[in-house]
């Protein structure tokens, strides 16, 4: 009987799932019949509006207030809106992703992208070398993937599925006819990371996400746990480092930037400095959510406090 109870759990929740991702693919379908600006626009109303009815909204406000002390409520409230809109274009432009990066490097005439760092990028495609780049949930992130094929710059990429596994591999299959290759999130990610790396080729990661093992740091001042596997990547292979970021422009454009190499901090023996390595990336992430704050997913509780805040 037991056993039989826990199958009809597990139907109804996988039920659950399928029809959470049937809604959520007929939404994405539907923005298809209109033109992309209108959709885009249109999907950020949305998500304003329904942001703010959610748990997540409170969650977002603590975030900021804790981020930015300085802000009044009114600030606060009106950045956490415009977060809720990033999401919503987000979603939007998965639906138009092709339509959307016109950038071509043959003909680097301006249109919705631009791009800054181009001969960073052609320095590691035509010179190859172990590498990571590395960026954070700010703007429409998922773009330096498309740019860096589009430069015919290979780059594996870790990512962390959707929990929904019908929305998972749509998003997969997605990705990985315009990404290039990629990696899931899992526990042997970081071997096929390491042989990548070993084979000469660059990866790239997020490095905003919580992670409850992590090293210990600041974001914002206050204590956060960051993935110790970038550096440890690096004091593996002893492989360069680039920050990359995508910014939103007016009029449904993007601006994709690619850095200058990152000089990695290392102990008095000349050994890599985990600890230091991944605040100096905390630092740099920081760095750009303080430039466009709105621009940077705010609902993540990237600092472990969702369990504090009363039902």
């Amino acid at each position: 009987m037991k056993l039989f109870i826990t199958r009809v759990v597990l139907a109804l929740r996988n039920f659950q799932q399928w029809l959470v991702a049937q809604a959520m693919f007929g939404f994405l379908n539907v923005l298809k019949l209109f033109p992309a600006d209108g959709a885009i626009r249109f999907a950020d109303r949305m998500m304003r509006r329904l942001g703010r009815r959610t748990r997540r909204h409170r969650l977002m406000l603590v975030n900021l207030r804790n981020a930015f002390p300085e802000k009044s409520e009114a600030e606060i409230e009106e950045i956490a809106l415009a977060s809720w809109g990033n999401m919503g274009r987000l979603a939007a432009e998965y639906v138009f992703l092709d339509e959307l990066f016109d950038y071509d490097p043959e003909r680097p005439e301006p249109g919705r992208v631009e791009v800054s760092g181009i001969p960073i990028f052609l320095d590691l495609r035509d010179n190859p070398r172990p590498f990571i780049v590395f960026t954070g949930h700010t703007a429409n992130f998922e773009l330096l993937p498309v740019a860096g094929a589009a430069f015919g710059l290979t780059v594996t990429v870790l990512f962390r599925p959707p929990n929904n596994p019908y929305v998972a591999k749509k998003v997969f299959d997605f990705r990985s006819a315009r990404m290039g290759k990629l990696v899931p999130s899992h526990a042997g990610s970081s071997f096929a990371l390491a042989r990548q790396l070993e084979a000469g080729q660059g990866v790239g990661v997020l490095v905003d996400q919580k992670f409850g093992k992590g090293l210990k740091g600041t974001f914002f001042g206050r204590e956060v746990k960051t993935n110790p596997l970038l550096p440890k990547l690096v004091r593996q292979f002893d492989c360069e480092v680039y920050p990359a970021r995508c910014i939103r422009l007016p009029g449904n454009r993007y601006r994709l930037e690619i850095e200058p190499r990152l000089e990695m901090p290392r102990d008095a023996k000349g050994n890599l400095d985990l600890p230091a390595a991944a605040q100096l990336l905390n630092d740099k992430v920081e760095g750009w959510v303080r430039e466009y704050p709105e621009q940077w997913l705010w609902y993540h509780d990237r600092w472990q406090i969702k369990k504090t805040l009363a039902p």
